[in-house]
């Protein structure tokens, strides 16, 4: 009886595990190699100027097509992190430091500092505040990243962003 008892409780402890691991994210921590750690909220997305992005086939790693998204609305994640500070004193540094998000399920997702701050390509990544006819409140998978021009765009497509680390490579 004591076996069965334990075998239930692992099985509920796994679901339960699994189950916030899919919550959806009201915020994420900005942290690391930054002057000072910073929270960013739903709301403080809202506050960003939206861009209207239509609607986004979600593949997989071989191009093959997974879900679509419709009604994408963004905010550039260039003006999301823009106030953030780098403790970095020297601007020509700044090229050695890069960006790891990660999802409440662990799925990580890396960025340099050049591909968000130094290049065209920066400004079609984007934090979504709405797709399917829904806010960002109502998203089941909030808070989102997209690149919606990517070639294979569920590889940097993450779900429930928690956190957001600054390193500089080695």
């Amino acid at each position: 009886m004591k076996k069965e008892y334990l075998i239930l409780l692992l099985i509920t402890w796994a679901l339960v595990a699994e189950a916030q691991n899919q919550l959806p994210t009201s915020s994420f921590v900005v942290r690391g190699a930054v002057t000072r750690e910073v929270t960013i909220t739903q709301q403080d997305l809202l506050r960003l100027p939206m861009q209207e992005l239509g609607d986004v086939v979600i593949t997989n790693h071989l191009g093959e097509k997974k879900s679509e998204i419709r009604q994408v609305q963004g905010v550039r994640l260039r003006e999301v992190l823009q106030p953030v500070e780098i403790a970095e004193a020297s601007p020509r540094l700044l090229s050695e430091y890069f960006f790891v998000f990660r999802s409440r399920d662990g799925y990580t997702v890396v960025y340099s500092w050049n591909e968000i701050f130094n290049a065209r390509s920066g400004e079609r990544f984007f934090l979504v505040v709405g797709k399917d006819g829904k806010k960002i409140s109502e998203l089941d998978d909030a808070i989102l990243m997209l690149a919606p021009d990517d070639q294979r765009t569920g590889r940097r497509y993450l779900k429930s962003l928690s956190t957001v680390d600054v390193k500089r490579a080695p």
